[in-house]
């Protein structure tokens, strides 16, 4: 019997692309990482950042140029869609204050603004990072009663003994109406990230430590090297953790992993199938891509898309029927990327059983080029038969 995962990429059927926000002198990124979330009405909510830039010169939009400038010149985007993602409204500018270091007085939970049911699906949580990635690096939580339109002030999570704390927008709710936040400890020298969980108390306004999603060191050095660059271009083996419960109660949480953020990185899979209480490694997505956005399928077929930051530059799916053990051949969105400089997608399911996906990106059909072009948000959809 043949593999099916070594059939060559298929362009993916019925696929259709328009562009949600773009401004020519802005870099518009990260949809994965800002906040993405599905009210109880079937809104999408979808975050992203939006940074002044200057496309003449493509060392002026280096990530490293944009992150290390404090956040001047920088906003968060909020933009939403009633149509399962087909149009989209006008954006609304920085909903919440951009999180900075810790402060004297700052609430150490949410306690005031409880209790928070989380079963109510208009209950929405956000929970970013100050310095996300590095040594310093401390995580807060936000939390919203009216799907996203008001905000608690953010409250700092508590360490619980780890050496740092990274948050990337990454919960779930179980049944039971416990929030599941997956973070990152990144460890005192910046160069070993461990994923793992904390889990909101009875009146959600306060999140403790769970566990740890992966083992201490990876047995095989995948990510491992003489890194003389930033955290944000060296080799990390996990990180970006997020879980989705299945029908059956399995939780599986998706990796990112990667050498080099701008190609070689792929995407993992560990499960659950306790709550989150221990977890265990199940399948290796993908050669290349990641971070990806898994969804689920009304048939049951798991479907995970992501960017391709190797050439030709685009996004991809691949489809598991056994509930993500094995993927198969890849499925090509698009492949008119103008550089590895896109990607960060979020998906979901849509009423005429197709993928929904929203996503940064930049075309090799742009005039306008600095190692690829304006950056912009886009929206796809496809077919996977």
């Amino acid at each position: 019997m043949m593999i099916k995962k070594f059939s060559p990429p298929r362009p993916a059927k019925d696929a259709d692309h328009a562009i949600v926000y773009r401004r020519e002198n802005e870099f518009c990124a990260w949809p994965h990482t800002m906040g993405f979330w599905q009210t109880g009405a079937g809104e999408l909510v979808q975050n992203f950042m939006a940074m002044e830039a200057e496309y003449g010169d493509p060392a002026k939009i280096s990530h490293d140029q944009l992150g290390e400038r404090g956040g001047r010149a920088t906003r968060m985007v909020t933009v939403r869609s009633s149509d399962l993602g087909k149009t989209w409204g006008d954006p609304v500018y920085d909903l919440y204050p951009r999180l900075t270091a810790p402060k004297e007085g700052e609430p150490k939970n949410l306690a005031e603004y409880g209790p928070f049911d989380f079963l109510d699906a208009d209950t929405i949580v956000a929970n970013g990072s100050w310095e996300f990635g590095k040594p310093e690096s401390r995580s807060f939580i936000r939390i919203s009663k009216d799907a996203g339109h008001s905000w608690t002030p953010p409250a700092e999570l508590p360490l619980d003994g780890l050496f740092s704390l990274s948050a990337i927008n990454s919960s779930m709710v179980r049944p039971d109406g416990r929030v599941l936040l997956f973070l990152t400890e990144v460890s005192e020298d910046g160069w070993n990230r461990r994923p793992l969980v904390y889990g909101s108390l009875d009146d959600g306004s306060e999140f403790r430590f769970m566990s740890f999603v992966t083992p201490k060191q990876d047995p095989y050095g995948a990510a491992d090297g003489n890194w003389n660059c930033t955290y944000r271009f060296g080799g990390h083996r996990w990180f970006y953790p997020r879980g989705q419960m299945l029908p059956n109660g399995r939780i599986l949480c998706m990796m990112r992993c990667q050498r080099d953020p701008t190609g070689v990185m792929w995407s993992e899979v560990y499960y659950s199938d306790d709550g989150g209480q221990t977890w265990g490694f199940l399948s290796r997505v993908n050669d290349f891509g990641a971070p990806g956005s898994l969804v689920q399928m009304p048939d049951g077929r798991l479907v995970v898309v992501y960017g391709y930051r190797v050439r030709p530059y685009g996004l991809r799916a691949v489809v598991s029927e056994d509930q993500g053990k094995t993927w198969g051949p890849e499925i090509v969105v698009r492949d008119d990327g103008g550089s590895w400089d896109l990607g960060y997608p979020n998906a979901w399911a849509t009423d005429d059983g197709r993928v929904g996906v929203i996503y940064y990106f930049n075309s090799k059909h742009d005039p306008v080029q600095a190692n690829g072009g304006v950056r912009h948000i886009a929206r796809s959809f496809f077919s996977i038969d």
